[in-house]
């Protein structure tokens, strides 16, 4: 008798598509690891916005993401869409939520074992979510510095990617690169500061999320030459990107959980110059694959020392260890090990 395949319930979130047309990280890594999955065999539902793309059966209440569809109100297709995934609940092994903290508060009205992946920590105002279902729900990290004290994980799982869709360059453009929100966190500014010290280009990729920021600080600097902005791109545009530049300058101003440019960057071989926050020793080793730097004169002296850096080194380390397939051996392992699990115990996966 032929065995039942694993039945698993994906909340992917909804503010853009699954997967995401230019911007959306979590919708990124939610798609890579569905698909992982139902190459594996496993069953998977995939609750996300109506126009997504998926191998797995597609559920939908929201027809596109709130993001690229403002006549949608967002609190209202949230608690929609996390209705429906569990009014289904019972007819999955496990349910395993990207939707941040909203969907915990459902995990005590079903059987269904619900994984929580931590795509970080909004605000530390969010903990309390997080600490009453801690017992009840598996957390899972992106990362061990994006841990918090007070909760227990099942694992901590490091994003993958699809490696085969960057391209590895061996000599580079002459341009530096920031790629990401603009956003005080993310350090545009501190980005085009770094460039124009160390006498290099800088081309700038990324949404807009601070619209003040970008148009009081970041714009005027911008002047299509020595400092030039492109949006957000999509992904042949973003390969190309990130394979022709001298490295990624990754000045952050917060604590990040994870970083998938980071690892993007070096898939192609670019070395990455970073703050050295939150998980960045994770990601990047120093001397190695780029720098991790605590100020502006440190990162304008690495990126004078970025000859040292072997771009073959960082293409292997990503082939090691940052690849959907990896990402989904390791949810295999968490899936099995919350599923011989009590109801309500801790559960720890190796």
């Amino acid at each position: 008798m032929t065995a039942q395949p694993l039945r698993v319930g994906m909340l992917a979130p909804i503010a853009w598509r699954t997967p995401p047309r230019h911007y959306g990280p979590w919708e990124r890594v939610v798609s890579l690891l569905t698909e992982g999955l139902v190459a594996r065999g496993v069953d998977v539902t995939l609750f996300a916005t109506a126009d997504s793309v998926t191998s797995a059966r597609l559920s939908a209440v929201a027809p596109a993401g709130y993001e690229e569809d403002r006549t949608l109100e967002p609190k209202v297709y949230e608690g929609l869409h996390i209705g429906a995934a569990f009014e289904r609940a019972a007819e999955f092994d496990l349910i395993h939520n990207h939707f941040d903290f909203l969907p915990l508060t459902y995990s005590g009205l079903v059987d269904t074992p619900l994984v929580t992946t931590i795509h970080g920590f909004s605000s530390p105002r969010i903990l309390p979510a997080y600490r009453r279902y801690n017992g009840r729900v598996h957390y899972v990290s992106i990362s061990d510095a994006d841990r918090d004290a007070s909760l227990d994980y099942a694992a901590t799982v490091y994003h993958g990617i699809d490696i085969e869709r960057f391209t590895f360059r061996a000599q580079p453009d002459d341009y530096l690169l920031f790629f990401g929100r603009m956003h005080p966190d993310k350090g545009a500014l501190d980005a085009i500061e770094i460039a124009r010290r160390a006498g290099r280009r800088l081309v700038m990729a990324g949404i807009v999320q601070d619209e003040a920021y970008f148009r009081e600080q970041v714009e005027p600097r911008i002047d299509g030459e020595r400092v030039q902005y492109i949006g957000s791109v999509g992904p042949e545009e973003r390969d190309r990107v990130l394979g022709g530049a001298l490295a990624l300058l990754h000045p952050i101003h917060f604590d990040e959980p994870f970083g998938l440019s980071i690892v993007e960057a070096m898939a192609c071989g670019t070395p990455v110059i970073a703050f050295a926050r939150g998980s960045m020793a994770e990601l990047i080793r120093d001397g190695e694959l780029g720098f991790l730097v605590r100020t502006t004169d440190e990162a304008v002296a690495a990126v004078a020392r970025l000859g040292s850096i072997d771009r073959r080194a960082c293409r292997r380390w990503v082939e090691g260890r940052f690849t959907a397939d990896r990402m989904v051996d390791d949810y295999l392992r968490v899936y099995a090990a919350v599923r011989a699990a009590p109801r309500a115990g801790r559960v720890v996966a190796t």
